[in-house]
């Protein structure tokens, strides 16, 4: 860093955290001066002789006087009198903040000095890193690598100060996340605070033991892993415990109750519940950190994952499997899961935003093992059998599961409510509302523009209705067939074009009657639906970005096995033969209902722009912007209409794309519902077209990838920002194109 941060940051305490942070900002020259004060001389003589601090202060006093950055780095309750005591010494522009476990006692002990008007500067902060060791020597400089740093910003912290803290925390390698002080200090009493006190707790029962000496001695690594944090610093916790004694008791509480619990099922030997139990509890061990953790919290967050691909001539060779249909692998976990008897699933996508709904599912009591390599198996609880969950049901970022679960949930006895990530929170949800209102649910979206979170009040009588969809939309038909499982009479709904059928295919997999005449699909309520088997085909959306990678590439010769070609959702492999493509679809055959076939391509011939015929913009409207790269490599002009829908998606597809189109040196043009491309291509030149550049992803999974692809015919380095929600369709997406002859360097 050229400029450094501050000028002089001042330690108030000087332990475990503070020194390791002193550490960070000596190795990454982030201050010209640090000075520290604490009641132990030899701490200060010591943190002086390792050239931690240039002077060191018995009176806090002094060591403020002139630094813009004070960090208490001491006992949460010794907070408000440092504070009294350094006042008269604080600038307007000076940063303070702490790093203790708790923030709602930190907060008050600084309204207490400061009043309600507290300083611009004072942004409370933790970071969850910590060792067994104390003391000044104990600091290391990569503590907090690799490790979460909360930020508790106040509505009076401004806006410079939290963005010099997070690049201070980012210098130290954290992840740094900004959350409120109230939920901080929930979360963190149930993370971190209630974990430390059955530690505590578990290993004061065995010592009370008269077989101790043996069950210390012959105690397995699982004892180990979980006791160790019984060795921290007793007089830490205690102040710990009692600092936030409200939200520490509060989980006490819960844990006792879900002890009794699980208590019983074992006591009554009920195998079916407590298998149930044990797979929830392994799904939410490996899924929630990222899903229910980090995303929610992360909207202020700068720090985010990106692709790099450097320019170069690359092949795009092999055979591969990519990830199962996410729109197979949603259904079949909600299908299943109010179906009688047992479901089991092959090729489940193992994506975050698939996950979300099996988790939503696990949250409503439905029993679901896996999934392992793919596989799940669904203990059917019938059409009256889901159970009100315990809190709201995150959908991170899937807007297929919210839609089609607003149906469902519309029927049910029970309220809900589904909120999603920052990305899912702007995607409009009245469209699916609106025509679950007439048929009798009462539903409530966010804001003017009927965002989530989404609100439903159960116990309604729903009643079949005949609904023409105003656009053409696969999710908000099958929300509205959904809601008609349960509706009194027929429901039916006729589209203005045909859109992927999967809800009905696999309806009437599950033994459920659908009738399709034309455009309408209708269905009669109250019938059953009975556990099978599924296989879920491989997504042709994820494919698309293969076909454009080879399509577009010299002397490649690319196979995709069994991909789904639903024929509501081959408009990707249409339009790319109307463009030329060396495309051939083989070995067609039909698995769990659903027809898939072996796509080959090959980059023989240079591909022309075309007008995308309209009637196929319903059946490719998720692979437009991997087409959009092709059409980018074409010969002549590309022109796109009738594709208002992709402004809506989870970012507005069309703008976005076309900015970083221009961004590459692509000549188009964005219109309402389309996008005009100027395509560089030339008959038989296998030559760069896109320059490269930083391309702005808006955290949309297919915008990350189109541009990835765009790295096959690049001339300058290419960078993705955002590209972190790849993992939600396509977690394998750099591991394969890698082996194709692509190679994506990932960096957070």
């Amino acid at each position: 860093m050229s400029q450094p941060l501050f000028e002089k940051v001042a330690f108030i305490g000087l332990g475990l955290i503070g020194s390791s942070l002193a550490r960070v900002i000596r190795a990454e020259h982030l201050a010209n001066d640090i000075v520290a004060s604490t009641r132990s001389q030899k701490t200060l003589e010591d943190a002086k002789s390792l050239g931690l601090i240039s002077e060191g202060y018995a009176d806090p006093v002094e060591a403020v006087k002139g630094a813009d950055l004070v960090v208490l780095a001491l006992p949460v309750r010794a907070t408000q009198k440092v504070l009294e005591a350094i006042k008269p010494y604080l600038s307007a522009n000076t940063i303070i903040t702490d790093v203790g476990s708790t923030k709602g006692n930190v907060v008050d002990a600084a309204k207490a000095v400061f009043g309600d008007e507290l300083p611009e500067g004072f942004v409370p902060g933790h970071p969850i890193a910590g060792a067994e060791h104390t003391g000044v020597h104990a600091g290391k400089v990569d503590l907090f690598a690799n490790h979460k740093v909360i930020l508790t910003p106040l509505p009076s912290s401004a806006d410079w100060a939290v963005d010099k803290l997070i690049q201070l925390w980012q210098a130290a390698k954290a992840e740094v996340i900004c959350m409120d002080v109230d939920k901080h200090d929930e979360v963190l009493a149930h993370t971190s605070h209630l974990p430390h006190l059955m530690a505590f707790n578990l290993v004061e029962q065995l010592a009370k033991r008269e077989d101790n000496l043996d069950i210390f001695r012959y105690a397995a690594g699982g004892f180990r892993d979980f006791s160790r944090i019984a060795a921290s610093d007793p007089q830490m916790w205690h102040d710990i415990f009692f600092a936030n004694k409200k939200a520490v008791l509060n989980a006490v509480d819960g844990f006792e109750q879900q002890l009794a619990i699980i208590r019983k099922l074992i006591e009554d030997e009920d195998s079916h519940a407590l298998m149930g139990l044990l797979g929830h509890a392994q799904a939410a061990r490996q899924h929630f950190n990222h899903m229910l953790a980090k995303k929610p919290f992360m909207e202020k967050n700068k720090v985010t994952q990106q692709f790099t691909i450097q320019p170069g001539a690359k092949k795009f060779q092999g055979k591969f499997t990519v990830p199962g249909d996410k729109s197979v692998s949603h259904r079949s976990i909600m299908f299943g899961a109010i179906a009688e008897g047992t479901t089991h699933v092959t090729g489940f996508l193992e994506g975050e935003d698939a996950l979300a709904t099996l988790q939503a599912f696990r949250d409503m009591g439905v029993s679901i093992e896996g999934p392992k390599n793919g596989e799940v198996t669904i203990h059917g609880v019938g059409m009256q059998g889901l159970k009100a969950p315990q809190s709201a049901i995150y959908m991170g970022n899937s807007g297929t599961s919210m839609r089609l679960l607003s149906g469902m949930l519309a029927a049910q006895k029970f309220d809900s409510v589904m909120t999603g990530d920052a990305s899912l929170s702007k995607r409009p949800m009245e469209r699916i509302a609106k025509p679950l209102r007439e048929m009798g649910a009462q539903i409530q979206t966010t804001g003017e523009r009927g965002t989530p979170p989404v609100s439903i009040t159960g116990n309604q009588n729903l009643k079949g209705i005949q609904y023409d969809l105003p656009m053409a939309s696969a999710q908000v038909k099958s929300g509205i067939l959904l809601a008609g499982l349960w509706a009194e009479g027929e429901t039916s709904v006729t589209e203005p074009e045909p859109t992927r059928d999967h809800t009905e295919r696999m309806l009437r997999a599950f033994g459920y009657e659908v009738k399709t005449e034309g455009n309408r699909i209708s269905l009669q309520g109250g019938g059953k639906l009975v556990g099978t088997n599924i296989q879920v085909p491989s997504d042709i959306s994820s494919a698309a970005f293969f076909m454009v990678g080879a399509a577009i590439t010299e002397n490649s010769d690319v196979t995709l096995e069994a991909v789904g070609i639903n024929p509501t959702r081959t408009g990707v492999i249409e339009i790319l033969k109307q463009m030329g493509a060396d495309i051939t679809v083989e070995n067609e055959r039909i698995a769990g209902g659903e027809p898939i076939a072996d796509i080959r391509i090959r980059g023989t011939r240079t591909l022309k722009g075309i007008h995308m015929p309209e009637d196929q913009v319903p059946l490719a409207i998720d692979e437009f912007p991997a087409l959009f790269i092709a059409a980018a490599c074409a010969e002549g002009q590309t022109i796109l209409t009738g594709a208002a829908e992709l402004r809506v998606k989870e970012s507005d597809r069309i703008q976005v794309m076309a900015d970083g189109l221009q961004t590459m040196g692509i000549d188009c043009t964005p219109t309402e519902d389309g996008i005009i491309i100027e395509g560089k291509g030339k008959s038989g030149d296998w030559l760069p077209i896109f320059t490269g550049g930083e391309i702005e992803s808006h955290h949309d999974h297919r915008i990350a990838m189109s541009f990835s692809i765009a790295g096959l015919r690049n001339s300058e380095q290419i960078k993705i920002v955002g590209t972190e929600t790849v993992a939600t369709s396509f977690p394998t997406f750099t591991e394969l194109t890698s082996i194709a002859g692509l190679p994506i360097q990932v960096s957070e």
